[in-house]
C-alpha cells in the first residue's frame, strides 16, 4: 500500500479517540442484565421534556437543515447577550475545535495546551502536522504561567478546557483575564467550556465580559453535557465577528441537522430543567464526595459532572472489573493518569451501584 508513504505528517501517530463502552457490548460481552453507564459525562436525567415535544412535532426530514441556523442563533444570542454575527454552530463543540485548527494551524504554526488536559487538543494539532506544546499541570489544572513561557513567534492557538476534562479542575475569572493580558493579539485563544452550566465556583469566568475585552478569544459551549443532546451533536463557538466569518469559510454546509437545531432551541427554553440539572448533580457529586471520604479513596475536587478518582493501582484494572460486574467508567491512562478513572456523577441509584462495585474491586 504505497500510498500510506503520502499520509500527512502527524497522523501517522494519532491512537484513534477511546469513546465510552457502549452497554449493550458490555451486557453481551459479560452476560449482564444491570448495567450502569458512567464512562461519557452525560446528563444522566436526560433531555428536557420540551425537547422531546420538539422532536416529536418534527416533520421536515425531506428538507436540508438552515444552514446558517438562524433560529437557534438569534435563542443563543438572547441567552450570551450577543449577536448572533458572534456565534458559529457546530456538529457537537468539537467540530468548533477543528474548525478553527483548521482555519489558523499548519505545519508551520504551534499550538499550546495543558497535560491532562481534552484529547482532541492534541488530536487536532497532529491533524494539521502542527508542533505543539503539552505543558505540565499544576494540582492537575492549567499552570498559565507556564504557558506564557511556551509562546514564540509561530504560536497561533492556545487551547484552554474550563472546568478540564478529565480532572474537572477550573480557572477563576482573573486567572483567565490575568493570562489574557500577556498574550498577544494574534494569537487565538480557545476557551472550551463543554461543563460551563455546572459550575457553582462564585470566582468562575464572566464570558461577555472576556468577550468584549479580548477579540482573540474564542469561547466554546456544548449542548451534549447539561442539555442531555449527545445523540444530536451541536454545539457552538462565540468570538469576535471577523473570527466567526473567517470560520464560516470554512464550516461545511448543513453541519447542524434539523432536529438538533429545534432540540437545542427547546432545551435553552425549559431554565427550570436546567436548573434542575445542575441542583442534582451538586448534590450527587457531594453524596459521592462523601463516600469515597467514607473509602478512604483520594479524588480530584470537580466542577464538572464527573470526578477523577485515585484507584492506587492500575486504572485499567479497575476499570475491567467494574465492567465484569456491570459499571461502565472511563480509564485515563491516555491523559497519563495510569492510577486514575473519570466516572460521571450519575442518579442516586447508579451512584450507589457504582459505590458498592468498587467496594468489591478494592
Amino acid at each position: 500500500m504505497d500510498f500510506l508513504q503520502y499520509i500527512n505528517p502527524g497522523i501517522d501517530s494519532i491512537k484513534p479517540y477511546e469513546p465510552g463502552k457502549s452497554t449493550d457490548d458490555v451486557m453481551e460481552k459479560y452476560n449482564l442484565n444491570k448495567i450502569v453507564k458512567l464512562a461519557s459525562n452525560e446528563n444522566s436525567l436526560g433531555p428536557s421534556s420540551k425537547v422531546k415535544s420538539a422532536i416529536n412535532e418534527f416533520e421536515d426530514f425531506h428538507l436540508y437543515p438552515d444552514g446558517d441556523g438562524k433560529q437557534l442563533k438569534s435563542k443563543i444570542s438572547e441567552v450570551e447577550l450577543l449577536s448572533d454575527k458572534n456565534i458559529i454552530l457546530g456538529n457537537g463543540s468539537n467540530e468548533i475545535l477543528e474548525i478553527v485548527s483548521q482555519t489558523f494551524l499548519s505545519e508551520r504554526s504551534e499550538c499550546i495546551f495543558s497535560k491532562h488536559a481534552f484529547v482532541v487538543y492534541k488530536l487536532v494539532a497532529k491533524v494539521r502536522g502542527c508542533n505543539f506544546h503539552e505543558v505540565e499541570a499544576k494540582s492537575w489544572g492549567h499552570d498559565l504561567d507556564k504557558f506564557i513561557e511556551h509562546i514564540n513567534e509561530n504560536t497561533r492557538i492556545i487551547f484552554i478546557a474550563n472546568p478540564n476534562n478529565p480532572t474537572g479542575t477550573y480557572l477563576t475569572h482573573y486567572e483567565i483575564d490575568k493570562f489574557l493580558q500577556k498574550v498577544s493579539s494574534d494569537i487565538i485563544v480557545v476557551i472550551d467550556l463543554a461543563y460551563y452550566e455546572y459550575v457553582t465556583a462564585d470566582d468562575y469566568i464572566n464570558t461577555l465580559e472576556i468577550l468584549n475585552n479580548y477579540k482573540n478569544v474564542l469561547i466554546t459551549k456544548s449542548f451534549s453535557k447539561i442539555h442531555g443532546l449527545s445523540a444530536l451533536r451541536v454545539g457552538y463557538g462565540m468570538g469576535n465577528k471577523k473570527l466567526i466569518e473567517i470560520m464560516n469559510r470554512v464550516r461545511q454546509p448543513f453541519n447542524v441537522n434539523s432536529i438538533a437545531q429545534k432540540a437545542a432551541i427547546a432545551s435553552l427554553d425549559d431554565t427550570n430543567y436546567l436548573q434542575k440539572s445542575i441542583k442534582h448533580n451538586t448534590n450527587e457529586r457531594e453524596f459521592l464526595y462523601k463516600c469515597l471520604k467514607e473509602m478512604s479513596i483520594k479524588f480530584i475536587p470537580s466542577q464538572g459532572n464527573f470526578i477523577c478518582i485515585d484507584v492506587n493501582q492500575s486504572g485499567r484494572k479497575i476499570f475491567e472489573l467494574l465492567l465484569k460486574k456491570g459499571v461502565i467508567v472511563r480509564p485515563i491512562e491516555l491523559y497519563e493518569m495510569p492510577n486514575f478513572i473519570r466516572v460521571t456523577i450519575g442518579q442516586r441509584s447508579e451512584n450507589e451501584f457504582f459505590i458498592q462495585k468498587l467496594k468489591e474491586c478494592l
